[in-house]
C-alpha cells in the first residue's frame, strides 16, 4: 500500500533540484484519491519561489478534473505563473488538458531540457 492507503502507484516519483528549478516528477493516477498529496508537495514547491517549476507528466497515466485542479491552484501559488512548466504529458494526460482548454493557459514542453531553457 502506499501513502494514499490504497495500492496505486505514488502518484510524486521525486522531487529535484536543476539550474533553479524544482522539477516535481508525478506518476500513475492522478485523481480525487490522490490529489492532495500531490498538492501538498506542489504548493511547498512554490512556496520556495523557485526560477521555474517543472511538472513531469511522462510517467502519469490517468488524470481527473480534480489532478488538473491541483495543477491549476499550484500555479497559483508562485508569483510569476508563466514559470510553472508541464514536460511529457503522455496521450490520455495531453488529451485531458486539450478537452479542458488548459493546454492554452498551461506552458507544455516535450522535453525538460525545453522546460529549462524556457523563456519564463
Amino acid at each position: 500500500m502506499d501513502e494514499t492507503g490504497g495500492l496505486h502507484e505514488a502518484p510524486v516519483a521525486g522531487v529535484d533540484e536543476r539550474d533553479g528549478a524544482i522539477v516535481v516528477r508525478l506518476a500513475g493516477e492522478l485523481d480525487l484519491y490522490n490529489a492532495h498529496v500531490v498538492r501538498d508537495e506542489l504548493v511547498a514547491a512554490a512556496a520556495r519561489s523557485p526560477e521555474r517549476l517543472i511538472i513531469e507528466l511522462s510517467g502519469v497515466t490517468f488524470i481527473d478534473s480534480t489532478g488538473l485542479g491541483v495543477l491549476i491552484e499550484a500555479r497559483t501559488k508562485l508569483a510569476n505563473r508563466q514559470a510553472f512548466l508541464l514536460v511529457g504529458p503522455g496521450l490520455e494526460t495531453r488529451r485531458a488538458l486539450e478537452i479542458s482548454g488548459l493546454d492554452r493557459h498551461f506552458a507544455v514542453h516535450e522535453l525538460l531540457d525545453d522546460a529549462l531553457s524556457a523563456s519564463v
